[in-house]
Order: structure tokens, then C-alpha cells, then sequence
């Protein structure tokens, strides 16, 4: 007698359905809705808003601290996730809850408590030897704090798969630490690596209630793409507000296609390995 094993959730037609359904509703059909509110705007318009200089500074400091703070995440959280996944130390759930406190804070408490700690005057910038408030650092330093935790939780399942054994195997035959974790540790989590950076990063392309506070928006200076496009809004401009914020969809998408060929190429690699 065949037994036939129904699964718990509908069947394919009705799940893909609703997929598709609520990706157009809350994704789709919203971004193509920019897409035809920006249509109708002349190629000249588009260039002129585009060559504004204040917005070209936006988007060169948008895009260069973005990248630059998940550089630094990327390498400070492969060092958090590796303590946290291979030692067992007091505290050590607690440290572990703590990384999800950027996901649950709103951006906005975020913003503030980094700009009393590391003004000219709060506990941590009155030490330092020059100012991070209304500057380029405190921009990436907010990005660091909000883009932290996509890299340590994309990281930690991969290193929790990672066989010891094989390291094991590798200090055996006489590889020193850094020959383990360059040949062996390094390729296997490259592409959990790749994406935790990925989603830092295009996280930190969208920040904007914690960059004001400590980063400022001093046109020119600290403003970024998310600051300038609220400041056009406000100033009831949406065809400028529109048009900033298709270009940007499109070279957010262009990266991210780029940094998935990475991971695709980084999978094979490790495959390969």
C-alpha cells in the first residue's frame, strides 16, 4: 500500500500565489510606480538635477562610507562571530544578544545616544584627538553600528557548519594557524562572507535617522543621498526627489548583481576547494 506524505502547508499554487502577490504589492508594483513617476521627466531635467553639485558630493559620500563601514564590518565581524561560535565564556549569551540591539533600537535612539557618547563633550570624544560629530567619520561610524549585525549573523551559521576536524587534520600535518585559516577556514565562509557584506552595505546606502543625528546634514559635507532626497520632498520638489532616488535603485541593483557574481564565483571556488 503507497502512503502519500501531504505536506503542511498548502500546495505549490496557492503558496506561489501569495508570493507573488505580496512581492508586488509591498516591492513591484511600488518601485515600478517610481520607475512611471520619473518617465515623464525630459533626459535634460534628469542630467541637470544629476550634475547639481551638492548632489553628486551626496552621492559620492553615500556610496564611499557605506563601502568603507562594511569593510570594516566585514573584518571585525568575522573576528566577533568566530568568538562567539568557537568559545564558551561567561557572558557569552549576553554579548550574543547584544548584536541584534541595531535591528530592534530605532534608528533615531541609535542616532542620538552615538552623538552623546562621541561629541566633543560626551564620554568617549572628549578623549579623542579630533571631532566625529557633523563629520565624514561620524557618517561611517553610524553606518559601522547599523550594518554590524548583518555580517556576524550571516557568518555564524557557516561557522557553526564548519567540521573542526578538518582544522584539526590541517595542524596535524604541520600548517601553522594562519596557513588553516587561509586555505581552509577563510574559503569555506567567503561566501556567507560576501553576503554579510553585501547586506551591510546596502543597508548602509539607505540610512538616514541615525546619520543625522551624529553625521549632520551640512550640505556638501555630511549630507547623504537619503538626507538630500527628505530635503527635496520637504521642499515639495518630488520630480528631483524621484529622479535621486531611481538612480540610486539602479546602481544599488548594478552592485548588488556585481557582488552576487562575487558569492557565485565564491561558491564554486569553495566547491572546487
Amino acid at each position: 500500500m503507497k502512503f502519500v506524505q501531504h505536506s503542511v502547508l498548502p500546495g505549490f499554487n496557492i503558496t506561489m500565489g501569495f508570493t507573488i502577490t505580496y512581492l508586488c504589492l509591498i516591492v513591484l508594483i511600488p518601485l515600478a510606480g517610481l520607475f512611471v513617476f520619473s518617465a515623464g521627466t525630459p533626459f535634460e531635467k534628469v542630467c541637470e538635477i544629476m550634475s547639481n553639485l551638492l548632489v553628486r558630493r551626496a552621492f559620492f559620500l553615500t556610496f564611499r562610507t557605506a563601502f568603507l563601514a562594511a569593510c570594516v564590518n566585514a573584518f571585525f565581524g568575522l573576528i566577533i562571530a568566530w568568538t562567539l561560535t568557537r568559545y564558551r565564556f561567561p557572558g557569552r549569551r549576553v554579548l550574543d544578544a547584544m548584536i541584534d540591539l541595531p535591528f530592534a533600537l530605532p534608528t533615531a535612539v541609535s542616532g542620538i545616544a552615538l552623538a552623546r557618547i562621541y561629541s566633543d563633550t560626551g564620554w568617549i570624544g572628549r578623549f579623542l584627538p579630533f571631532g566625529i560629530r557633523n563629520t565624514e567619520i561620524g557618517v561611517t561610524l553610524a553606518l559601522v553600528f547599523i550594518g554590524l549585525p548583518f555580517v556576524i549573523r550571516t557568518l555564524q551559521p557557516a561557522l557553526e557548519e564548519l567540521d573542526k576536524e578538518v582544522e584539526e587534520a590541517a595542524a596535524s600535518l604541520g600548517a601553522t594557524r594562519w596557513q588553516t585559516f587561509r586555505r581552509i577556514v577563510f574559503p569555506c565562509v567567503l561566501p556567507a562572507h560576501i553576503s554579510g557584506f553585501a547586506m551591510a552595505f546596502a543597508r548602509a546606502l539607505g540610512e538616514y535617522g541615525t546619520v543625522i543625528f551624529i553625521g549632520g546634514v551640512i550640505p556638501g559635507k555630511t549630507q547623504t543621498i537619503s538626507t538630500i532626497i527628505f530635503e527635496k520632498a520637504e521642499e515639495n520638489n518630488l520630480q528631483a526627489a524621484a529622479i535621486i532616488a531611481l538612480v540610486t535603485l539602479i546602481l544599488s541593483f548594478l552592485l548588488m548583481l556585481f557582488i552576487n557574481a562575487v558569492q557565485v564565483w565564491a561558491n564554486r571556488r569553495t566547491m572546487t576547494v
